[in-house]
């Protein structure tokens, strides 16, 4: 297998092949010609494979040179494409938003259409995230973050007020260790979410039980697998409000127990500079703060 050669030689050869000429090529490439002919020459010494018929005023390709100049083409296309992509004019008006991935999935996500179709003009980024990343580096302009909201010269607005309340499968309630009282806990496996710094720990002093030596925990990065495990009955969750709402809806969790327990975190919209899309950040601003006190979908 051939390695890629260097992209100079390649685009040499596609400019050459176009002109039918190592002088049009240099041209327009802004070489010499003899520069952009030892380029070519060198890219023939790589494929081992001649390019070019070298006749008195022009260039013919080669079976191998016609058969080479499409994909050489179409790979800088494609090239180009995604520079345009990334980095091209359109991107100033996407509006970029960085949201942690279960407030991003299980709240976010089925409301979006709700946003789309009252702001169609807005183009919409959003890059899920696991923890809340520190760097200088952030290549977006709002983010929805889980704390406590004690983040130093950044604009916060809060969007939720957490309750803890443990979620299980409904076939946790049957059987020989049923889930009847909160005491029965200590019998069960115990799924955590990393990350939060309120959970099981405060609503079982607010429930009053001691867990002691638990017979086996579970700890994931993010509140979808722990959703999934203990929907399919491995054990029994921390359930926070904004999160479990859709679950519990749809009968694949439920909850035993009546009590629910304050937290002080919650999910917030931090507001930075937003570069090009200050407008469209304040659209989304409001959407939200408008949405999050609407009914749950």
């Amino acid at each position: 297998m051939h390695e890629v050669p260097p992209l100079a030689w390649l685009r040499a050869f596609e400019v050459s092949a176009r002109h039918l000429s190592f002088t049009g090529a240099a041209q327009e490439l802004a070489l010499s010609q003899a520069a952009v002919s030892k380029q070519v020459k060198l890219l023939e010494l790589k494929l081992g494979q001649r390019l070019f018929h070298r006749l008195p005023r022009s260039l013919e390709l080669t079976k191998s040179g016609e058969a080479f100049l499409p994909k050489v083409q179409d790979a800088f296309e494609r090239l180009a494409a995604g520079a345009n992509e990334v980095f091209g004019p359109r991107r100033g008006n996407v509006l970029t938003i960085r949201c942690a991935v279960g407030f991003a999935v299980n709240w976010l996500a089925p409301r979006l259409p709700d946003f789309l179709a009252k702001h169609s003009g807005t183009g919409l980024r959003v890059i899920s995230s696991v923890w809340n990343e520190e760097n200088g580096n952030e290549d977006f302009d709002l983010e929805i973050r889980y704390g406590d909201g004690k983040w130093p010269n950044l604009q916060t607005d809060r969007l939720t007020f957490e309750l803890l309340q443990p979620l299980c499968s409904p076939s946790l309630l049957t059987g020989v260790n049923a889930l009847k009282s909160p005491e029965d806990l200590r019998t069960q496996t115990l799924i955590h979410v990393l990350g939060y710094k309120e959970g099981w720990a405060l609503w079982l002093k607010a429930a009053n039980v001691e867990t002691g030596d638990q017979p086996a925990t579970l700890q994931f990065d993010t509140s979808l697998m722990a959703i999934e495990v203990a929907a399919a009955g491995a054990g029994v969750v921390m359930g926070r409000s904004s999160l479990f709402q859709r679950e519990l809806a749809r009968g694949r969790l439920i909850a035993p127990f009546a009590l629910q327990v304050p937290v002080n975190e919650a999910f917030h919209l931090i507001s930075r500079d937003a570069g090009q899309n200050p407008h469209q950040a304040t659209v989304f601003r409001q959407w939200l703060l408008e949405s999050i006190r609407s009914p749950d979908i």
